[in-house]
């Protein structure tokens, strides 16, 4: 079961114990979500004097509050992250679930590519068991497809509305977010394969082994999980 009430911090904590452990010269995959974003403040704060980091963001919202920090930028095509710092929705036996805003493909593409991998969390989203929706991008056209296909998989597929105006979630890339509600997810390697082999799906939001470290942001302090 998930613990209650993460706090802001917990997810500042979390975010710049990832950023401590950055190292100068290091280029950096940066997440997307408030707690990766407590970690992109920090960074620009150690840009700000003097430290010497380049980031690869993994969407519109993490491009432009790089910018804000003053952290200077590249892309995967000029450079490979040396680290990736990124959060998730929920944590399971290193086990992610991401996806809540809506840039899991993007921030899959970059956290792979880096060497490594440092989640950040606050306490609300460890978990015994991975069992919130998975989200889905999808192609357009491809929705009804693939929602038939995620009901033959025993799931309950749901597309997503935006919250600010009229009509569904569409992704940095142009593409819709099927949310899939499967209950707990016994095997997550398992669904995994089975979701990335249905035509149509872009990315699914199961990051399966990816993890190096897990930063949880608690109370007092951090602890920091090795999967």
């Amino acid at each position: 079961m998930k613990q209650s009430g993460g706090t802001e911090d917990q997810k500042r904590r979390a975010g710049e114990s990832a950023a401590d452990a950055v190292e100068d010269g290091a280029v950096v995959g940066l997440g997307t979500g408030s707690t990766a974003a407590a970690a992109i403040r920090e960074l620009g704060r150690r840009v700000d004097a003097g430290f010497d980091v380049h980031g690869v963001p993994t969407s519109h919202g993490a491009r432009r509050l790089a910018r804000e920090a003053g952290i200077p930028l590249t892309t995967l095509e000029e450079a490979v992250p040396d680290v990736a710092i990124d959060g998730a929705d929920q944590v399971a036996d290193g086990h992610l679930l991401k996806g809540g805003g809506a840039a899991h493909a993007r921030e899959k593409l970059v956290d792979t590519a880096a060497d490594r991998f440092l989640v950040v969390v606050d306490a609300s989203k460890r978990s015994d068991e991975l069992d919130l929706p998975v989200p889905l991008e999808v192609l357009s056209d491809a929705v009804p497809v693939v929602e038939r296909r995620i009901e033959e998989l025993g799931g309950e597929p749901r597309l997503r509305d935006a919250e600010r105006k009229d009509g569904p979630v569409v992704t940095d890339n142009g593409n819709l977010v099927v949310d899939c509600a499967f209950g707990a997810i016994d095997d997550p390697a398992s669904l995994a394969a089975r979701l990335a082999g249905i035509p149509g799906v872009v990315e699914h939001g199961l990051f399966v082994d990816l993890a190096d470290e897990i930063h949880v942001g608690t109370g007092d302090g951090v602890e920091i999980l090795d999967p």
